[in-house]
């Protein structure tokens, strides 16, 4: 690699530095931040996030290769990035009190966060099976560790010790795949393996490779039948931590998802017809396992399960519009996932958990702001109109039908009345029950500010969907 090409390189993968120079400054410092001084490493924190954002936009103009070919800035990976900004800003903002009530709010919870967001990032960027890789397992060994943070509660240790067996399971059949697609093609890059489709027919050995890629990859994404350890990692997690896994690392699996296929040997492999199977058996089970449970936090579980069944559908779809509908549902899902995770956290003060559904009886009468609030996310959540989940789920069923996959927008839309009912169950709970006891909420101003973001996006994205639309198509198409 010449020097100008290793400048060329640097700048293209800025923010990624700024994000591990700032992770690497802050494991430092946090050594010398006295007790009952965290607030500082929270703002330290949003800072670098902030610095590295600001990077991002400098760097959104074209299209900027990398490391020869492994990595590019574009305005697809752009776009990811910013939704993993907004995931981990907003979780920063909700752990303050939090952090402050479990006693976890040492340096090392924030450094983690941090290279957690660089894992992601690379992930977004990478167009190297390798750089994947890399990228992936950077992500997914700080959410080990954040899993457990807890250390003194036993459900928090089963749940990371869980996620770190099945996680290795998962990463060893993705290895597995690019090593057969290395072995069959001489290359890793996805570009290079376009040339592997002009054989006919198509080496059955890279089907084998694409079908143990895209297990490898769903996994990262909670998708059926590797969904295993989704619900006992939500529910052992501390709560702030569960509110970025459900966001963060599932917005970079797919983003990963979508960059692999668009490569036209995943097209020729007409591997689709397994992610239309999967999606379908993801919403299904998410959407009736969910009916049963009693833990919000376990719903809300489930809950993902079958939002990332849903967004598999896009996938299914295809083609210019059926991706920049995945991803404008993960922007959406984003904010009102991270607006309901962040009613919960707000419940948690003294020994009040907030993690039952039971907790929240009688909230309307006793609180009838926070109440209404919960209705909004439950209705976004459900798809229920004028909100923008209704618009993250009615783009992805536009880009079915015009794909011509009529069957799977009906069986979308009907899973989708099914998994409607559970969060009315939890709005009935709010304001048709009687409070079982007074509790004050831990209500801080950044809690406040997290809560009024995501409802105003919630809201916003609800009236104002086709601005959002042509900004993510814009992010496929000048990709």
């Amino acid at each position: 690699m010449t020097t100008a090409a290793l400048f060329q390189s640097i700048f293209a993968s800025l923010p990624e530095i700024v994000v591990v120079t700032g992770a690497c400054i802050l494991l430092i410092l946090g050594q010398f931040v006295r007790k009952g001084q965290e607030q500082f490493l929270v703002w330290a924190t949003v800072s670098v996030v902030l610095i590295a954002a600001l990077g991002t936009i400098m760097l959104s103009g074209e299209v900027r290769p990398a490391y020869a070919g492994m990595f590019v800035t574009d305005r697809f990976s752009v776009f990811f990035k910013f939704v993993f900004y907004l995931a981990t800003v907003l979780t920063l903002l909700l752990s303050q009190k939090y952090a402050d009530i479990e006693g976890i709010g040492h340096s090392e919870y924030y450094v983690l966060l941090l290279f957690a967001l660089s894992g992601m990032m690379i992930m977004a960027s990478a167009t190297d099976l390798l750089s994947i890789y890399v990228g992936l397992e950077l992500t997914v060994l700080c959410t080990y560790v954040l899993t457990g943070f807890l250390r003194q509660e036993r459900r928090s240790n089963e749940a990371a010790l869980k996620y770190v067996i099945l996680g290795s399971v998962s990463t060893g059949i993705f290895l597995y795949g690019v090593s057969l697609v290395y072995g069959l093609t001489g290359t890793t890059q996805l570009d290079g393996m376009t040339a592997a489709v002009t054989g006919d027919p198509l080496d059955p050995g890279l089907l084998l490779a694409v079908v143990f890629i895209v297990a490898g990859l769903v996994f990262k994404v909670g998708a059926v039948p590797f969904h295993m350890w989704l619900p006992d990692a939500y529910e052992g997690a501390p709560t702030t931590i569960t509110a970025f896994m459900s966001v963060g690392p599932k917005a970079a699996g797919f983003a990963v998802i979508l960059r692999v296929f668009l490569n036209p040997l995943v097209a020729a492999s007409d591997v689709w017809i397994i992610v239309a199977v999967i999606a379908v058996a993801t919403m299904a089970l998410g959407s009736f396992v969910a009916l049963v449970q009693d833990n919000f936090k376990r719903l809300l579980a489930y809950s993902s399960i079958a939002h990332a069944g849903f967004a598999l559908f896009g996938v299914v779809a295809g083609g210019a519009d059926g991706i920049a509908s995945v991803m404008l549902y993960l922007l959406i899902y984003s904010l009102m996932n991270l607006g309901i995770f962040g009613t919960i956290i707000m419940m948690r003060n003294g020994d009040f958990s907030g993690e039952v559904i039971e907790d929240y009886a009688g909230l309307a009468k006793s609180h009838p702001g926070l109440a209404l609030l919960m209705l909004l996310y439950l209705f976004s959540l459900a798809g229920i109109p004028p909100t923008a989940g209704f618009f993250a789920k009615f783009y992805v069923l536009v880009a079915l039908v015009e794909r011509g996959f009529v069957m799977l927008a009906v069986i979308a839309v009907l899973l989708s009345v099914v998994a409607a009912y559970f969060y009315i169950r939890i709005a009935m709970v709010i304001y048709m029950r009687e409070p079982n006891r007074a509790f004050d909420p831990a209500l801080t101003p950044l809690v406040r500010a997290t809560l009024a973001l995501t409802a105003a996006g919630t809201i916003g994205i609800g009236l104002f969907p086709a601005w959002f639309l042509r900004f993510a198509q814009h992010a496929v198409l000048g990709g």
